[in-house]
C-alpha cells in the first residue's frame, strides 16, 4: 500500500469515526498532497491530513479561539513554507475530543455551503 493509500485510509476511517453521516450527505474526493492527502467536500478542499496531523478550513472567529487556547496552531505544509490563513493545525487534545473535533468539523463544512 503506498503512502497516499495509507494515509487515505486512515483520514477516511477518522471521519467515519467523528462523523459518519458526512459520506452520505456529501461527495468526498481524497487527493495526495506533498506526502499528505487533501480531503474535498462537494468539490472545495476542507481539511488536510498527513504526518502532520489534522488541518482544518475554519472561520476566522474559530481560528482565533483555537490559537488563544492552543487547541490549533497556523497550518503550513513545510517548515518554511506559508501559513494556510484559513486552516489551523489541530492539536492532539482536539482531535481525541469526538466531540469537539466533530463541532469543528460542521463548521468547516458550513463554509463550504
Amino acid at each position: 500500500m503506498s503512502t497516499s493509500e495509507g494515509l487515505k485510509k486512515e483520514a477516511t476511517e477518522l471521519l467515519e469515526k467523528i462523523i459518519p453521516e458526512i459520506f452520505d450527505a456529501h461527495s468526498l474526493e481524497f487527493r495526495p498532497f506533498f506526502g499528505a492527502i487533501t480531503v474535498y467536500v462537494d468539490g472545495a478542499l476542507f481539511m488536510s491530513y498527513g504526518k502532520f496531523g489534522v488541518a482544518l478550513k475554519l472561520p476566522p472567529e474559530t481560528l482565533e479561539n483555537l490559537f488563544s487556547t492552543e487547541q490549533g496552531a497556523p497550518f503550513r505544509y513545510f517548515p518554511k513554507g506559508h501559513v494556510k490563513k484559513e486552516y489551523a493545525l489541530l492539536s492532539s487534545a482536539t482531535i481525541n475530543s469526538t466531540a469537539s473535533f466533530r463541532k469543528l468539523i460542521q463548521e468547516s463544512l458550513k463554509l463550504l455551503t
